[in-house]
């Protein structure tokens, strides 16, 4: 099935049980809470529109509502019942309320089929808005006035466009979308700018949500694992990992969570720049320093993530980066981190040392596969959540 046959099925099933939600609003003030016998006109038919409506929930994962709502004047003689034999009605409860709860897991589960659905599209699109974004505005000036158009101007509206098809109400939107959306109507080159440094790096957060949940578990063998800890456990433990599984986002976004798990790193944050050294997103972070007399401070770090599989990291590369956090400043950086899931040539490394035994900021920190191995053995969850284990 294409993906947009899927989504189609998807919107209809949505409003199919926003028209169910709409039922079960009027419903519930009828539910009886006591003793009582009757029905009423206007519940019945109702339930009538209940029944008519839940036919068009298709089942997600072998399951779908198909109890009708109940009889009120059921419940009602229920009551009376429990009432005679002097025992709590805690089943007419339950039944009184398990129409709501249907409607919530049905919403839960339908949410959870759509992220599954668009979240490689999701990244696919993300990314392609930071490249795209990146391209327009070379050359571009801050305050300039002219319009923008073209490729670059038309794949970032149509990405947009279908990533507000791909979440649809299934994102919580905290971030700027409707000063994306305005600033994308004028199209000058200032607004280009403002979209680039605040409106796309505040909604993204907004989308990843949507093509990523906590609540959806990883796949685990059908074992028990005290039952197996327990047994005669042959082999090594490795922290060796196939980096190779993931693309450039996904290096970042792990490198991302990896930096946020350690409790001395604050304000962790994805930054992106149209003049960045290798035009791609970096990552910022305040650095907490305490000493043993009580003394607290704090440093800006800047990360920078290269992806970089097939080649080294050389001395050239580390010194454009050095050069290109002026960008970033003010406030100072005090330190810069260059992380990559592959090694630094021995002239880079070298450069790296010569620059830090000069005194000058930023301290440089080189983050090869082995060091990021390391650490990441340490927050094992973390591989993983990303695919790595």
């Amino acid at each position: 099935m294409e993906l947009n046959e899927l989504l189609n099925a998807m919107d209809r099933a949505a409003a199919n049980l926003a028209k169910l939600e709409n039922v079960w609003s009027r419903a519930e003030s009828f539910i009886p809470t006591a003793p009582s016998r009757g029905s009423h006109p206007e519940y019945d038919d109702l339930r009538r529109a209940w029944q008519d409506l839940i036919v068009g929930l298709p089942k997600i994962d072998g399951w779908t509502i198909t109890e009708p709502l109940p009889s009120i004047d059921e419940m009602g003689q229920a009551f009376i019942d429990y009432l005679e034999i002097g025992e709590a009605p805690h089943a007419v409860h339950d039944a009184g309320e398990k129409p709501g709860k249907d409607l919530a897991h049905y919403r839960y589960r339908l949410n959870r089929s759509r992220r599954r659905a668009a979240g490689e599209r999701l990244q696919h699109l993300m990314s392609s808005i930071d490249a795209a974004l990146l391209r327009l505005l070379e050359g571009v000036a801050r305050d300039s006035s002219e319009r923008l158009e073209g490729p670059e101007v038309d794949q970032i509206t149509a990405s947009i466009g279908e990533i507000e098809r791909l979440t649809a109400d299934t994102a919580e939107r905290r971030g700027q979308w409707g000063v994306l959306h305005r600033h994308m109507s004028f199209s000058q080159g200032i607004d280009w700018h403002d979209i680039a440094e605040s409106d796309w790096p505040s909604v993204r957060p907004d989308i990843e949500a949507a093509a990523f949940s906590d609540t959806d578990p990883i796949p685990v063998p059908d074992i028990d694992l005290g039952q197996a800890a327990a047994s005669n456990l042959t082999g090594t433990a490795t922290i060796a990992l196939p980096w190779d599984r993931l693309d450039d986002d996904g290096f970042e976004r792990l490198l991302f969570d990896l930096l946020r798990s350690f409790p001395e790193h604050e304000n962790v944050q994805w930054l992106m720049h149209t003049r960045a050294a290798d035009r791609g997103r970096d990552l910022s972070l305040d650095r907490v320093l305490r000493d043993s007399t009580g003394g607290v401070r704090s440093e800006r770090v800047i990360v920078q993530a290269k992806h970089w599989l097939s080649r080294s990291v050389g001395p050239t590369a580390v010194a454009d980066t050095v050069t290109a956090i002026k960008l970033w400043e003010p406030p100072v950086v005090r330190g810069l981190i260059i992380a990559t899931s592959g090694r630094f040539s021995a002239d880079a490394v070298a450069w790296a040392e010569q620059h830090n035994e000069k005194g000058t900021a930023p301290l440089i920190e080189l983050w090869p596969d082995s060091r990021l191995e390391t650490l990441l053995a340490q927050k094992s969850h973390l591989t993983a959540a990303h695919g790595l284990r």
